[in-house]
C-alpha cells in the first residue's frame, strides 16, 4: 500500500519566474539571449535562447545598439518560449526601463535587479524596494510593485528568501554558453531554439 502524501509547498499556483539574460560572443557582432523559466524552488522548466547578428557595429550609437540588441532579443525569446513566467525579471545593468516601458509591452509583471550597493537610476515608472537575501537584491518593479498576494510578487518574495532573485541569471548564462559551443559544432544554421526540463 503506497504512503499518501501531499507537496507541503504548493508552489504550482505561483506559476514560473522568467530571467531574461543578454551577453555579447566576442567582438564578433554576435549577441546571445536566453529566457530561464523556473518554479518557485528554482528548479528549471524552460530554457529559450537565441541570437543576434548586427554588422557594421560601428555604425550605431552605443545606446540605441544596446536598446536595438534588446528589443530583438526580447521579441523573439518571447515569441519561441512554450510557457508564459508569472513574472519576468532582467538585470538592471543589462535593460534600460524603457524596453517594457515605451517599445515592448509585457502582458506580466517585470522587474530589473540590481545587487543592493549597486548604482542604478530609477525610472518614474519603476517602484523600487530592496529584498534581503544573502546580499541585498534592488528589485525596481516596472509599471508599480504587484499586490502582496498576486502570484508574480510572491514568487519573487520567495525566491529571494532562498537566495535565489540572482543566482538563476548565471544558470541562464552558463546554459547560453554550453548550448551555443555544441551548435557550432553541429549546426551552424541554427539560430534559436527552446528546450523543456
Amino acid at each position: 500500500m503506497p504512503i499518501h502524501f501531499r507537496d507541503a509547498e504548493q508552489i504550482e499556483s505561483l506559476g514560473s519566474a522568467g530571467f531574461l539574460r543578454f551577453l555579447p560572443l566576442d567582438n564578433d557582432g554576435t549577441y546571445l539571449g536566453a529566457l530561464f523559466l523556473v518554479n518557485a524552488r528554482s528548479e528549471p522548466l524552460e530554457f529559450s535562447y537565441n541570437r543576434i547578428d548586427v554588422p557594421q557595429r560601428f555604425l550605431w550609437r552605443k545606446q540605441d545598439l544596446r536598446r536595438h540588441i534588446a528589443r530583438r532579443l526580447a521579441a523573439s525569446l518571447f515569441e519561441i518560449c512554450p510557457r508564459v513566467p508569472s513574472v519576468l525579471l532582467c538585470l538592471a545593468d543589462e535593460v534600460e526601463v524603457e524596453l517594457f516601458s515605451e517599445e515592448l509591452e509585457l502582458s506580466v509583471p517585470a522587474a530589473r535587479l540590481a545587487a543592493g550597493t549597486s548604482p542604478v537610476g530609477q525610472a518614474a515608472g519603476e517602484e523600487r524596494e530592496v529584498l534581503s537575501e544573502d546580499e541585498p537584491v534592488q528589485v525596481f518593479w516596472i509599471g508599480g510593485r504587484p499586490p502582496d498576494e498576486a502570484p508574480a510578487r510572491r514568487m519573487v518574495l520567495r525566491l529571494a528568501a532562498r537566495g535565489l532573485l540572482i543566482e538563476p541569471f548565471e544558470r541562464a548564462a552558463t546554459g547560453l554558453r554550453e548550448v551555443y559551443r555544441l551548435e557550432a559544432k553541429e549546426d551552424e544554421g541554427v539560430v534559436g531554439s527552446t528546450t523543456s526540463a
